[in-house]
């Protein structure tokens, strides 16, 4: 088994902290990403979609989309847990993680890649390098932020964690989208104490710190 990454990537160190959390050492295949080798053979048929991370198992399966790759790697080692251990806590837990990656990861990934100029004319990942940017979708992904901070905030007044007391993928998540937060000069509003606390417990974790 191997994990094809890009360090910088988000979505690849998403997955590197998963495997830290669990203690797992999969050997890594730094992938030449702005060299266009997504593109180019044996990459293409790997992984169709031409973006990073994905996982390469022994048979030759390729396993794309960091959840997805999260999935996988619990399954095969359940402690610790972090995607659940009954119903009810898996549930939530996947509740929350979506709600992230859908109402603030997206929004916010899109609205760096269309205010950065390092992303001109690679808006969207894996496809073509045409496609221009467009200043409006970096106010809207402000917006959207902004609203799930809010929300965020609610929920972690009574929690220590994202959903519940135990840390899960669905921090792990939130965490990188804090991150992508500040990439476009948007920290923590300072009315938002609690996803402040909890942002400063997570980035202290020897797996966010390695």
């Amino acid at each position: 088994m191997k994990l094809h990454d890009f360090d910088p990537a988000p979505n690849a160190q998403r997955v590197r902290v998963f495997m830290a959390e669990k203690g797992l050492e999969i050997p890594i295949v730094e992938v030449k990403v702005r060299d266009g080798v997504m593109f180019e053979e044996p990459y293409r048929s790997m992984n169709p979609f031409a973006v990073v991370p994905f996982l390469e198992l022994d048979d030759g399966t390729c396993i794309g989309e960091s959840v997805s790759i999260c999935r996988y790697l619990e399954d095969l080692h359940p402690t610790p847990s972090l995607m659940g251990r009954d119903p009810k806590e898996r549930a939530l837990i996947d509740m929350w993680n979506r709600r992230i990656e859908l109402d603030g990861y997206l929004p916010t990934m899109h609205a760096l890649r269309n205010a950065d100029p390092a992303f001109q004319g690679r808006v969207v990942p894996g496809t073509r390098n045409d496609l221009v940017q467009f200043p409006e979708i970096v106010e809207r992904g402000k917006d959207m932020l902004l609203i799930l901070l809010e929300r965020l905030e609610a929920q972690l007044a009574d929690n220590r964690f994202i959903a519940g007391e135990a840390f899960s993928i669905a921090d792990i998540t939130g965490y990188f989208l804090i991150r992508l937060g500040v990439r476009l000069d948007f920290p923590i509003p300072d009315d938002r104490p609690n996803v402040a606390r909890w942002y400063e417990d997570v980035a202290a974790r020897p797996s966010t710190r390695a």
